[in-house]
């Protein structure tokens, strides 16, 4: 069974002088461009193509590469904005429909947008700004521990949702945030807490002393060698000042610093720390 919106690996079955028409099993022959068809393909042979539709909303197949597929969240460019709805540019010559029922929001051509790419009832392949729904609400096979891909998409009370891997919900809690984050900014992180709910609490720093001294320490070694290995900054600063320096807690800053301290790397006084 073809899948519409994704790759298939489909047979060419017959030549013709505006392209060739591969076997589409239950959707019948579906063409590939002259255009697109590449030197030395013949009858028989197998390629990859990606299923879509043309302008006379005729599936057809490509060997262009879009920006996202069916059943996955991109960043895309809106294009332009009709009363129906909103046009956004997904690296195809047609652009993505985005229905009205499905903006969240009052939308203008330049914008970027998160959105969700799905079939609709018909089949036509379509996109949704309604995240969440479509977001496994479960952590699968996700860990406590665990580094993942994050996607930001909106603000809640607490902090930050993000999108985990491509498919899961979690939360980064803005009290441990210690840099800008902005919509649809993508980022590393960690998975810091699984609830008994399914739910995830996220951090974008390692947890522990380990994850502490590798993250940080050497952003202070760096530090002190660019002043000539000398701070004047101790475990005493504030929090304030710690993070407008290294972006990070004081809490993570006592940790690394006395992981440097331990391994002789440098000496803690009162006037600041600076290099062995």
């Amino acid at each position: 069974m073809v899948q519409i919106g994704k790759w298939n690996q489909l047979k060419v079955v017959k030549e013709v002088s505006f392209g060739v028409y591969l076997d589409g099993q239950e959707e019948g022959e579906i063409l590939l461009p002259a255009k697109e068809v590449p030197k030395g393909l013949k009858v028989g042979d197998s390629l990859d193509v990606f299923l879509c539709f043309d302008s006379e909303d005729r599936l057809i197949s490509t060997t262009s590469k879009p920006l996202a597929e069916v059943g996955q969240f991109a960043v895309l460019r809106v294009v332009s904005v009709e009363t129906v709805g909103a046009f956004l540019d997904w690296g195809l010559p047609k652009d993505l429909f985005l229905p009205y029922a499905e903006q969240s929001r009052d939308l203008r051509p330049g914008q970027e947008i998160i959105v969700y790419l799905y079939l609709d009832k018909t089949t036509r392949i379509a996109a949704s700004m309604r995240l969440e729904r479509n977001l496994e609400k479960t952590p699968g096979e996700l860990t406590e521990g665990q580094e993942v891909d994050l996607l930001l998409f909106g603000r809640t009370d607490l902090g930050f949702k993000a999108i985990i891997n491509g498919k899961h919900l979690g939360v980064l809690y803005e009290n441990e945030v210690f840099q800008k984050l902005d919509y649809a900014q993508s980022l590393k992180g960690f998975i810091k807490k699984i609830r008994d709910d399914g739910k995830i609490d996220l951090t974008l720093q390692r947890a522990g002393h380990e994850a502490a001294n590798e993250d940080i320490g050497p952003l202070i070694l760096k530090a002190l060698e660019k002043n000539g290995g000398y701070l004047e900054i101790n475990d005493k600063a504030s929090a304030e000042t710690i993070h407008r320096l290294f972006g990070v807690s004081k809490k993570k800053f006592k940790i690394a610093l006395g992981g440097l301290y331990k391994k002789r790397l440098i000496t803690v006084n009162d006037d600041g720390i600076r290099l062995v």
